[in-house]
């Protein structure tokens, strides 16, 4: 008798979900988002709807957006035996928004580096899954933060007509920060169940850059980097670096108490690792060490307004970095741009790669360099 009055009441709160999603959001969508597509979002995230036959309006082709216009990366196998490393880059993302005049469509750029370890599984899936998990998030992460108002406005209004939704810039950047959150957390849980499924042990970095409105933002996984590069005016030499990123090694204090906290130890070699194995204290993946506190919670670095003194975005996996230091990088990229009056922004990012290389980094190399920041994030 109890099991069936669970049951019953459990079928009576998923009607009454069902209810007020119907109600809610009748009017609000553009896009025709169904009942049932956004109970499945609410359950299983991006997933959900990705493979749902009830949603397949909805899964955005992100791959026409994937445009490496003003946005030039480079990548080298170096010395290692496999390329692990893995790029996204993609200034021409579109989103669809009601904005006062009526539905517009607002650009938002996307920088991202995946440094696979252990196998290329991880920083595969990461990258594959990046722009269609965020579409998704930005999607429905905007509908949930408009319904209130929605609600509220019909409250109002006789008519059964409905109200135009505006979104502002203001919270526009707060939907795109959330939306990226959940798309790593996304991405981490499904590659999750395929390498219980397939026994995978790798992992991956995620290190990814968001452009809207000349501003960026950050968010970050494991020890890839994210770099400001800066002149103090045209004429001046003095070139200056922000480090937009944290490394997660599992010597700096707040990570090491994290992991010794869920019982997990770091061996003090010449690289400190997570139990004897991970050199890196969050990441994507790496299953087995879950549960000793790696975590692929990504640590942010909250919208920043770019200037006119902002020369160069870079984005590179830590490979760069074993021989080059961020003010190595910044003074590599404003020495060979004034080098050569001609030199292509495409040359730019190769330059980096190949210096890191010639001077002894063991590992995969690649890096992403925007050159034209103000105009890459700016709404077009």
């Amino acid at each position: 008798m109890v099991m069936n009055f669970m049951i019953k009441w459990l079928s009576i709160v998923t009607l009454l979900r069902a209810l007020l999603y119907t109600v809610a959001y009748a009017n609000a969508s553009s896009h025709g988002v169904t009942v049932s597509c956004m109970l499945g979002y609410e359950e299983g995230g991006a997933p959900a709807v990705f493979n749902s036959p009830h949603c397949s309006q909805l899964v955005f082709s992100a791959e026409s957006s994937n445009s490496t216009k003003n946005c030039q990366f480079a990548m080298l196998q170096g010395r290692r035996e496999y390329q692990e490393d893995r790029v996204v880059c993609s200034l021409g993302l579109k989103l669809p928004f009601s904005g006062e005049g009526g539905p517009e469509e607002t650009t938002v750029g996307v920088a991202a580096i995946f440094d696979g370890h252990g196998g290329d599984e991880a920083s595969e899936m990461a990258s594959e899954m990046l722009l269609d998990y965020f579409l998704i998030h930005v999607e429905f992460t905007a509908y949930k933060r408009v319904l209130p108002n929605y609600q509220e406005n019909n409250k109002t209004h006789s008519s059964h007509q409905s109200t135009p939704v505006v979104i502002d810039r203001l919270s526009l950047r707060s939907i795109l920060e959330e939306a990226l959150l959940r798309t790593i957390q996304d991405i981490d849980s499904e590659f999750s169940k395929v390498a219980l499924d397939k026994g995978y042990v790798s992992g991956s970095t995620g290190t990814i850059v968001l452009l809207y409105n000349s501003q960026l933002l950050v968010a970050n996984v494991g020890d890839s980097k994210a770099l400001l590069c800066s002149k103090k005016g045209d004429s001046s030499k003095e070139v200056y670096v922000d480090e937009l990123t944290r490394d997660h090694h599992p010597d700096r204090e707040d990570e090491k108490a994290r992991i010794k906290a869920a019982g997990g130890f770091i061996t003090r070699d010449d690289i400190p690792r997570v139990n004897g194995i991970l050199a890196m204290s969050r990441a994507i993946g790496d299953i087995y060490l879950k549960r000793y506190g790696v975590t692929a919670e990504a640590e942010i670095t909250g919208w920043r307004t770019l200037t006119t003194e902002n020369s160069y975005l870079v984005v590179a996996s830590d490979g760069v970095f074993e021989t080059l230091t961020p003010k190595n990088v910044c003074d590599l990229l404003h020495d060979k741009a004034s080098e050569l009056s001609s030199c292509s922004a495409s040359s730019l990012p190769e330059w980096i790669v190949h210096r890191a290389f010639k001077t002894g980094s063991r590992d995969n190399l690649s890096a992403i360099v925007i050159s034209d920041l103000r105009h890459a994030s700016n709404v077009v």
